[in-house]
């Protein structure tokens, strides 16, 4: 009884002495990968966002940091399903090897789809709730789906099959665990595609467990946009399998010339009918076709297991045998697994978080997760990639070619948290985009690149906006000269020059995005001694006023002509009304590189602090898609750190702290829009950490209210002088939400944002927090 309560005496003396609280019950050695559920955000469901766009569409399958392969289990084929999978989804038509993450725009990649089955052979995974064609896919157990950094599980329930996958950054690794049955079987789809199908694939048994071959997916396949993206690429494949080929066969469709094979027709009735028919093909080794399918039979007893390994490359057969040599040959599923999670630790360790509720953590390690899909490595092993020009490039020693870009959606916070923890990523990215410009010979850059292609996908030129907030930040590795050149091409090509602002369609947003853009290459000039160049974009940057009808107090879009589009009843509200995926109200707010003159133009600071209240005051609780601050999307993201700059920063606390609260959960739908390829994932990490960017290509770094006690963010020695940057938020709880005062390395610090430089160069920011406003701090 004694030593019980001495020791409960010794317990609560330590807590008191280290300050430990209810909230954080997490012990000292706790890892990242703990705090990791990818699960959250693992849903295309319309109804559930209650809008076209869905939710976040993420996949959760085993994947490796910024790595090239993907294991994930596909749920649907078609559809706007980009990653392949939504949780609401009853069965699993397979699990492909390559996958995007949180995109709309019917997505693309999903390929080389395998699926274990047993009894009957059949050819296509057939529909979810419609009988009128069988297939194989498979009922699952949802109380068995398991997702953890680079592992995932899952019971098919249809053949008692346990299926696990776990990934190398170039291969991939599917560990069966099979009933007893006389006919087992693993089976491969070739022509499976997200979005769309592959156009013709080639297949060679190489020995008696190994098959190679390639998959070429064009946009006559659907894909990318359903074609419009212009994704034009070639997965290849080398596979091992655990059990030798002793008893195998292939099927290949006879697909006529004229059918459209896109994201609608590949699963329509007559087009699974014609593939279901198909015949087996025995006599064979190697084999080249439209839609061509794999399959390997073998007796199991209950409980054995079958592994297949798979190295991927998007440069040739002998690029991904090389691959999967280096990377897995020599490796079981259990090391390949705690070999995934080591890397994941290594880099989700890049941030180091204290204090908040478990649920937080986990919201923030994944959100950290969800931003290190990409842009993903596209070289392979020995350093070859496809370039710009489709032709084999090797890169030097200097960056890593890297792919999936998506721009519009990326520049405003996933790439500023790059620049603070992975500087060698944004260099990486801005060499890629500058060799694609240089080897397609287009010279000017991508606004959202898919694997080469200029998809064209969205508007703005956000490349400008990477490239300025990398340059002015010293990440300049790269030919600064030639990055300079393309960036005033890319605004001659797409830009306000021909009237001094862009006309509809999309003029309000095409407008504001350009005039943004071109004030980015004012700075990046301005920093290169380009002071002509600096003046000139400075100019293009102002015109935003050429849009702002001073008569109805707001931005309008106008017609080639010069005359106002009609202006509607509620105009500011009216979507599409001269915006992109939003309404004027949304976008009009989007003027980051000058808020003093969108401010004048508005009426005053007094009028645009009521009108962004209001605006704030009317959003749902529920956060999902709306009129107002629409979190969902991205043209809203930079909004709440305008109160910042308006002289009332308690507000920027109040709205960045209500979002993290009520835009993000640990769930399903913990991301109330698309994550869109780490941005809305990189937002949370930013703003729960206190710090975010209003302008990027500006250094000016805005702080608000941290959701954690402590923050600490390890920086990169080949890029900044300082070791570690910690932001500590004393008195912290979900109700002491607002500033009272500041202290940057121990001395006092009253204003409401940060330079860059004194991130870089290592330091603390301590706040003290209260939970009533005190509004002389941060003016």
């Amino acid at each position: 009884m004694y030593k019980a309560t001495a020791n409960l005496l010794i317990v609560c003396f330590l807590c008191w002495m280290t300050g430990c609280s209810s909230t954080n019950t997490v012990s000292e050695d706790w890892v990242p990968t703990d705090y990791v559920n990818p699960f959250i955000g693992a849903s295309t469901s319309v109804g559930a966002a209650g809008v076209y766009h869905g939710l976040g569409k993420t996949f959760p399958g085993a994947t490796t940091p910024y790595g090239m392969v993907q294991v994930s289990p596909n749920t649907i084929t078609g559809g706007d399903n980009g990653s392949g999978y939504s949780d609401e989804h009853k069965t699993i038509e397979g699990f492909a090897f390559t996958q995007m993450s949180g995109v709309g725009w019917f997505g693309d990649l999903g390929n080389f789809l395998v699926m274990p089955t047993t009894g009957e052979l059949y050819k296509v995974a057939g529909k979810e709730n419609n009988d009128s064609i069988k297939g194989y896919r498979s009922a699952y157990n949802k109380a068995t789906e398991t997702a953890k950094a680079g592992y995932y599980s899952v019971e098919l329930t249809d053949y008692h099959i346990k299926v696990e996958s776990s990934a190398t950054p170039h291969c991939g690794i599917l560990h069966f665990t099979y009933p007893s049955s006389d006919q087992s079987r693993i089976q491969i789809d070739l022509a499976r595609r997200v979005g769309g199908t592959s156009t013709s694939q080639y297949i060679k048994v190489v020995d008696d467990y190994t098959i190679q071959g390639w998959m070429k997916c064009t946009p006559d396949g659907g894909g990318w946009g359903n074609g419009e993206g212009k994704a034009d690429y070639t997965v290849y494949y080398y596979a091992q399998f655990s059990k030798p080929l002793t008893n195998y066969g292939f099927w290949s469709a006879d697909i006529p010339e004229h059918w459209v094979r896109k994201r609608d027709e590949v699963v329509s009735i007559p087009y699974l009918t014609r593939v279901s028919q198909a015949p087996v093909i025995k006599d064979k080794k190697e084999l080249t076709g439209k839609h061509l399918g794999f399959f390997t039979e073998f007796p199991t007893k209950e409980g054995e297991t079958v592994e297949m390994k798979v190295g991927i490359s998007f440069v040739d057969m002998e690029g991904a045998a090389n691959n999967f040599e280096q990377e897995i040959a020599s490796k079981n599923f259990g090391q390949v697994k705690q070999e995934a999670t080591e890397l994941w630790n290594k880099e989700l360790n890049r941030v180091r978080i204290s204090g908040g509720t478990d649920d937080e953590k986990t919201i923030f390690y994944t959100a950290m997760y969800h931003t290190m899909i990409d842009p993903r490595i596209y070289t392979d092993v020995d350093g070859r990639y496809v370039g710009g020009d489709y032709k084999i490039h090797t890169a030097d020693s200097t960056f890593t070619k890297r792919t999936i870009f998506s721009g519009w959606d990326v520049f405003r916070s996933q790439f500023p948290l790059q620049t603070i923890i992975n500087p060698r990523l944004v260099s990486d990215e801005l060499n890629s985009l500058i060799t694609m410009a240089d080897q397609s010979g287009r010279e000017y850059y991508e606004r959202w690149e898919l694997l080469n292609s200029y998809s064209g996908c969205m508007l703005g030129n956000p490349a400008l906006s990477v490239l300025a907030d990398a340059y002015i930040k010293g990440i300049r590795t790269y030919d600064a000269e030639k990055a300079y050149r393309y960036a005033v091409n890319t605004s001659r090509r797409f830009g306000n020059d021909s009237l001094g602002y862009a006309p509809e369609p999309l003029s309000i947003s095409t407008t504001l995005e350009y005039a943004y853009t071109d004030w980015c290459i004012s700075q990046l000039a301005k920093a290169m001694g380009k002071e002509d160049d600096a003046k000139c974009f400075y100019e293009k940057g102002q015109a935003y006023h050429h849009i702002f009808d001073k008569e109805k107090g707001w931005f309008r879009p106008r017609k080639a002509d010069g005359t106002w589009v009609e202006w509607p009843e509620n105009a500011r509200l009216k979507e599409w009304y001269g915006c992109i995926e939003a309404n004027s109200y949304q976008q009009g707010w989007f003027v980051p590189h000058d808020v003093t003159g969108m401010v004048n133009l508005m009426g005053g600071k007094e009028k645009v602090i009521a009108d962004l209240t209001d605006f704030f005051n009317k959003t749902p609780s529920n956060m999902l898609w709306n009129e107002y601050y629409n979190h969902a999307n991205e043209p809203v993201h930079f909004v709440p750190f305008l109160f910042n700059q308006l002289e009332v920063p308690w507000y920027t606390q109040k709205w960045t702290r209500y979002t993290c609260e009520k835009a993000y959960a640990n769930k399903v739908e913990g991301i109330v829009g698309n994550e869109d390829v780490g941005q809305m994932s990189a937002w949370y990490v930013l703003a729960a950490s206190g710090i975010h960017p209003s302008c990027p290509g500006n250094t000016r770094m805005e702080i608000t209210s941290p959701v954690f006690d402590k923050v600490e963010f390890n920086l990169d020695p080949s890029y900044y002088t300082g070791k570690k940057f910690t932001v500590i938020a004393h008195n912290n709880s979900i109700n002491n939400v607002y500033i009272q005062k500041a202290l940057l390395n121990g001395q006092e610090y009253n204003k409401c944002y940060l330079d860059f430089a004194d991130i870089a160069a290592g330091g603390t920011l301590e706040l003290f927090m209260g939970d009533k406003p005190n509004v002389e701090w941060g003016l």
